[in-house]
């Protein structure tokens, strides 16, 4: 390693934490050489010099402790726990959310869940999506779940409030790859099929009502990528109301996303079980759709 740079011989050294990591904890201060912290990662090593690291948890690693919050339970047994996620709840940490997730309150729910892969949760909502989601609490039940969600055998259901009139047979099915959008790293997109880093995306649309201006849809996945009705429904011409991200806009009182999880249907993940939950949607929906001068109707989609 001599003649390297500090931060590369780090990295080659403690190859469990990240060199950009390594970097930050030189900024600290906590790499030191010959006893005199250095700060420059760029900075070079010699044979015979000696280096010293204090060695700190990442904020990843210290974001997965317990944190008591109240959980609004729909269901709950000793291997399956079904809760009503609030818009605004972030589910898993990450950058700019280290605490009060989803995650934190389930590790304070029950001790098995910090034995669980990702305290046992199977798949996830947008910070600014409500409704129903699954919880494995056993190792069985997680991966029984995961499982059942990869093969398609756990029926998820949406309420989607959107723009304009909807166009187009009343029932209607997109099969349109997502992926990372090349101009926003923050978006998704709909990418051709030839496209490097797309992934295959099925969604079933149905209309419930609507109007010129607004309309209001049930929407059933088959699949579960990242921001996936969102981008479907906004390739179809009709970003949600609240979405400023794919061109929707912070109208009817929706300052968020006018997304809601409505329907679960599954097999208990242990029992076997036929196990279906309904929720309606929250306020602020409720309000928008009436705002709007369209009406709740329950979806029907097979």
């Amino acid at each position: 390693m001599h003649g390297w740079r500090i931060d590369r011989a780090l990295a080659r050294l403690i190859p469990e934490f990240s060199r950009s990591y390594l970097q930050q904890l030189m900024a600290e201060g906590a790499v030191q050489m010959h006893g005199t912290p250095v700060r420059k990662p760029a900075a070079r090593i010699h044979v015979g010099e000696q280096l010293q690291i204090e060695l700190r948890p990442t904020q990843q690693a210290m974001a997965f402790v317990a944190q008591p919050m109240a959980l609004d339970v729909v269901f709950e047994d000793a291997h399956l726990l079904v809760i009503h996620k609030p818009a605004g709840l972030v589910v898993h940490p990450a950058a700019g959310h280290w605490s009060g997730t989803l995650l934190n309150g389930l590790l304070a729910h029950h001790a098995a869940a910090a034995t669980l892969p990702r305290a046992g949760i199977v798949h996830r909502l947008d910070k600014d999506t409500s409704g129903l989601m699954l919880v494995g609490k056993s190792r069985a039940a997680v991966d029984a779940l995961v499982r059942a969600i990869a093969a398609r055998e756990v029926q998820r259901e949406y309420l989607a409030l959107a723009h304009g009139a909807w166009k187009g047979a009343e029932e209607q099915g997109v099969d349109q790859p997502i992926g990372r959008d090349s101009h926003n790293r923050l978006r998704m997109a709909v990418l051709r099929p030839d496209a490097t880093g797309g992934k295959p995306a099925q969604t079933t649309f149905r209309l419930l009502d609507g109007n010129p201006c607004f309309c209001w849809v049930a929407c059933k996945l088959h699949t579960g990528r990242t921001h996936q009705i969102r981008v479907h429904m906004a390739w179809l011409g009709h970003p949600l109301v609240g979405d400023v991200l794919y061109g929707g806009k912070p109208v009817l009182g929706m300052q968020r996303q006018a997304l809601h999880a409505t329907r679960l249907r599954l097999s208990h993940p242990v029992s076997g079980e036929s196990l279906a939950f309904q929720s309606p949607p929250p306020a602020d929906c409720m309000a928008a759709l009436a705002e709007a001068g369209l009406h709740y109707n329950e979806p029907q989609l097979g």
